[in-house]
């Protein structure tokens, strides 16, 4: 079954657009922070920039949309232009069975300002809101602390532990809708 989503959403402070490959360079800069990328699992792609990291992943993005797959879309500061990062729903299986997740990924200038919660919160609400799932869930590396606060922040809360890529142990995170 095709999913879709519009770009331009409005938030209290960003809104969405699409990512596209005029985004590459941008967001390529997002991997040079180390600590930005510790618990995404971009070291098993093998590529040798992080320019090719970003064309890679933001090549993936436009494959999920033309494909009617969801997908991250790019997170812009409505007062500033800014791009501060990434966010979105994709389609997982975890052990087995279908998922909504929402993935985020936040430039480290803009860590600890809400923007991550604000755009979870968003996304999980527009999948309640346009009937997409009856449960959204986000797949959290267990050590990784501030994305376990956005999920609780954002009414998720620990649904199974499990293992995913390279059998890194994660939580999955979820909520289910009214």
């Amino acid at each position: 079954m095709p999913y879709h989503y519009p770009d331009q959403l409005q938030f209290e402070r960003l809104q969405t657009a699409y990512l596209s490959l005029d985004d590459v360079h941008a967001w390529s800069a997002f991997f040079a922070h180390p600590e930005a990328i510790r618990f995404l699992f971009i070291n098993t792609l093998g590529l040798p920039t992080n320019e090719a990291v970003a064309h890679h992943m933001i090549q993936k993005q436009l494959e999920r949309y033309a494909e009617h797959r969801y997908g991250l879309q790019k997170l812009v500061h409505r007062e500033t232009g800014e791009f501060i990062g990434c966010c979105g729903l994709l389609l997982q299986e975890v052990d087995g069975q279908n998922e909504i997740e929402v993935g985020y990924h936040i430039f480290p200038a803009y860590w600890n300002q809400g923007y991550a919660t604000e755009a979870a919160r968003c996304f999980k609400d527009f999948t309640f809101n346009t009937n997409q799932a009856q449960r959204v869930i986000s797949i959290i590396d267990d050590e990784n602390q501030a994305s376990i606060r956005v999920a609780e922040k954002n009414g998720m809360s620990l649904l199974k532990r499990t293992t995913w890529t390279n059998d890194e142990p994660v939580g999955v995170y979820g909520i289910y809708g009214s």
